[in-house]
């Protein structure tokens, strides 16, 4: 997911501006230069979806949609139509006081509106596609959205200091109005957009000083928060067609199987049930209603072919990464300093195959006709859903439209388009407009997880126990082979496998980690998961980091502060976290705290997680601090929100998540036996910001990715037990001593937070 950014593809801070609005209103199209070629560039006005031509209509300028789209009408509303697609992690917000900070203008002025797919024209900076995801949104758009309120607002103080024939430089704006103190005069946008769209594009605007900003940095609430307490907001599967029926879909049970036959008998007893529908490996059934499309699948006969995954198992692929780490042939994915001669520290970590299970299942609603493809679908990638329902109908991209819907969360699942895939194949076969909506045991069975890694760390130390070599050898499959293979570095290297591992934190001039690549059988596919490299690679040296320091007999968070002197941002959300958290303070017996700490997605953070284990080995979590440094804070509330889901997110996933392989199939297929956290389970979680004016930083991942390394080390410091597989194995805690009764054989203990009393 992140691998174009890796490769030096960042956001350009200078772009291209075109007037684009000629009649009515006024319009600030911006094109990234970084990111469209001179052929792209000239597809402007030729590729586009129809809705583009449509909303271009009304507004009378040229048929065509820039990236970041903005709108003043002669209302005065403003508009944004945002490439980035909402998924709870509120970037339509963010994105909204960023133009409306700039362009003058209060928070509820701005309405925003869904991107149509198009790749020309909304390809993302970062990662060069119509795609929201790798906690790149506002990193993506930071500087192009103030540049956009910059230029439209340069343009009304014009047109305004014009028709009064003053100096520009007299005039100043809020709320949507140009006003004129001297004189006392002032005019609405509305009144000004006309003027303001015949005026030649200014070469450079002047971007407010972060010392002005009135909105970027403050807590405010989120702009579709009202809708969606309300149940206004419609997600994906709330859409409604005249004439639509239901369908509901079982696949193979083992992966990579095939339908061998059907018999409805049965089924056609069900009121409201239509019939069913065969693919080559699932059989959708369709009702008037979803509870009669359900019943009606449970109800069918149907046979399967297993195919040759029938005896596959996770326990057979463990042991084929383990033969692979040892005796396959690495790729290096960086290798720097001298391999040191000395005594090698060495462990293994083993993390599992994990299923996303977004409250909201996967769904989609397609209608085929002869001459259009129509797709209804909370998605985010919306040019691939395009391609996907070209291909499958045989029409043009142009015949396809897709309507992208909110998306009820989806934690790197809805970058994948196999759902719309198989809706638009059943929907074919058709006359009316059909609606997919799998099962929550659909949804966990046929999910493309994440895949399972195998790491062998070893590490030298010196004389006091620092580290002095970090070694590294990561066994795993490849999403970026599939997903997008293209970005795959020349030799074959996988990036996002050992992303957060080739590049850490601390001061250590000497490492070397190679990736062994995982091939996989034909039908088990894997995916981008919520903190893709990061999440398994901070796990992985956070823990390993901690064992390094209970061997040199030092307090974890002075062994890495130690490591941190040429890291001061890194540094600062340790000390912030370790100042807020009572690091050093007594702790009742079987109780501990675990740091972990990383740099991933633009961002810096530090986790100190505090836990008790039972006897019985069962973890509760007490409290959680953690420290981010995201450089310039858009929307304080949406970074604590963020930090606080992605935390429990990751907690919850540590504690019970594994997507587990039995007879070539996920046995998994609910939320009694694929937990998630409950609130009575959840801790506090203390969220404390460093506010700064270094570049944005990413958010949505960064908490899950630093979760289970500090509640890992927690539950080491408490129990003594260190844990080198996830989820948390509790028959190995129970009945434990704590960390510091175990190394040190006494009841009176230091207050370091590690555990014990003092």
């Amino acid at each position: 997911m992140r691998a174009l950014a890796q490769r030096g593809l960042a956001p350009r801070e200078g772009v291209s501006r075109r007037q684009a609005l000629k009649a009515t209103g006024l319009a600030i199209a911006f094109v990234w230069t970084g990111v469209l070629s001179k052929a792209a560039r000239a597809e402007l006005s030729a590729r586009h979806q129809p809705q583009d031509t449509a909303a271009a209509a009304l507004d009378g300028h040229p048929a065509f949609a820039p990236n970041a789209f903005v709108r003043i009408d002669t209302d005065g509303s403003v508009r944004l139509v945002m490439p980035n697609v909402e998924m709870g992690q509120a970037i339509y917000t963010g994105s909204a006081m960023l133009l409306a900070e700039e362009l003058g203008v209060g928070l509820g002025h701005v309405k925003i509106e869904h991107a149509p797919p198009n790749g020309v024209l909304y390809a993302q900076a970062i990662l060069q596609e119509q795609v929201t995801g790798g906690s790149t949104s506002t990193r993506a758009t930071y500087t192009v959205l103030r540049e956009a309120g910059a230029v439209a607002r340069t343009l009304l103080v014009s047109a305004a200091a014009a028709r009064w024939n003053v100096d520009p430089s007299t005039c100043t704006v809020a709320d949507g109005r140009v006003l004129h103190a001297p004189s006392g005069r002032q005019l609405g946008y509305g009144a000004l957009a006309d003027a303001a769209a015949k005026l030649p594009m200014p070469d450079k605007v002047k971007l407010k000083d972060p010392k002005d900003f009135t909105l970027v940095g403050k807590r405010l609430r989120r702009l579709d928060s009202d809708d969606k307490v309300t149940g206004r907001t419609q997600f994906a599967i709330d859409v409604r067609l005249p004439g639509m029926k239901v369908a509901t879909v079982r696949a193979c049970p083992t992966l990579g199987g095939t339908l061998v036959s059907v018999d409805d008998k049965a089924a056609r007893a069900i009121p409201g049930y239509v019939g069913f529908i065969r693919l080559p490996d699932a059989v959708a059934a369709v009702g008037e209603h979803y509870w009669a499309a359900k019943q009606g699948l449970e109800a069918l006969d149907v046979e399967w072919n297993p195919g040759p995954n029938a005896t596959l198992t996770t326990r057979k692929l463990r042991e084929t990464m383990a033969r692979l780490s040892a005796t396959g042939k690495p790729i290096v994915a960086r290798e720097v300093g001298t391999a040191l001669v000395g005594a090698p520290i060495e462990a293994t970590y083993q993390l599992p195959m994990l299923a996303h299970a977004p409250m909201e299942p996967m769904n989609a609603t397609v209608h085929v006709t002869p001459a259009l493809c129509e797709i209804w679908v909370g998605t985010q990638v919306p040019t691939r859903c395009v391609a996907v329902g070209a291909e499958i109908c045989g029409l043009p991209p142009e015949r396809v439209v897709v309507h992208g819907e909110y998306l009820g969360g989806s934690f790197g699942r809805r970058l994948e388009v196999d759902m719309v895939e198989q809706a638009v194949a059943l929907a074919r076969q058709v006359p009316y407009p059909l609606k997919v909506v799998w099962a929550r045991e659909e949804d966990i069975r046929r999910d493309i997880v994440r895949p399972m890694y195998h790491d062998k760390v070893t590490a030298i130390v010196d004389a006091e126990g620092r580290l002095a070599w970090f070694g590294d050898r990561i066994c795993g499959a490849s999403v970026l082979d599939r997903w997008l293979p293209v970005a795959l570095r020349k030799d074959g290297l996988d990036p996002d496998a050992t992303e957060c591992a080739d590049h850490l934190p601390y001061d250590v001039r000497n490492l070397k980690v190679e990736w062994v690549r995982l091939t996989l059988p034909p039908g088990v596919r894997i995916g981008w998961w919520r903190g893709v490299g990061p999440n398994h690679n901070m796990y992985v040296v956070e823990s390993f980091v901690d064992e390094l320091a209970y061997r040199a007999s030092q307090d974890p968070v002075a062994y890495r502060r130690g490591m941190l002197q040429h890291n001061a941002r890194t540094r600062g959300v340790l000390d912030l976290a370790v100042a807020k958290s009572g690091w050093g303070q007594a702790l009742p017996a079987r109780c501990g705290r675990g740091v972990a700490l990383g740099d991933a997605f633009g961002s810096h953070v530090c986790a100190i997680v505090e836990v008790e284990v039972s006897p019985q080995g069962e973890v509760l979590l007490r409290r959680v601090v953690v420290a981010v440094d995201c450089g310039v804070v858009i929307n304080i509330s949406s970074v604590e929100a963020q930090m606080q889901g992605g935390i429990l997110f990751g907690l919850g996933a540590a504690l019970f998540n594994d997507a587990t392989l039995e007879n070539g199939g996920i046995r998994q297929s609910n939320f009694h036996d694929y937990r998630s956290l409950r609130i009575n389970e959840t801790p506090p979680v203390e969220i404390h910001t460093v506010m700064n004016e270094e570049a944005p930083g990413g958010l949505g991942e960064l908490g899950t990715s630093i979760a289970a390394p500090a509640l890992n080390n927690a539950i080491f410091a408490a129990t003594g037990v260190r844990l080198r597989e996830l989820p948390i194995d509790r028959a190995r805690l129970a009945q434990r001593k704590s960390a510091l009764e175990s190394l040190l054989g006494s009841d009176e203990r230091r207050g370091d937070g590690r555990g014990g009393r003092t």
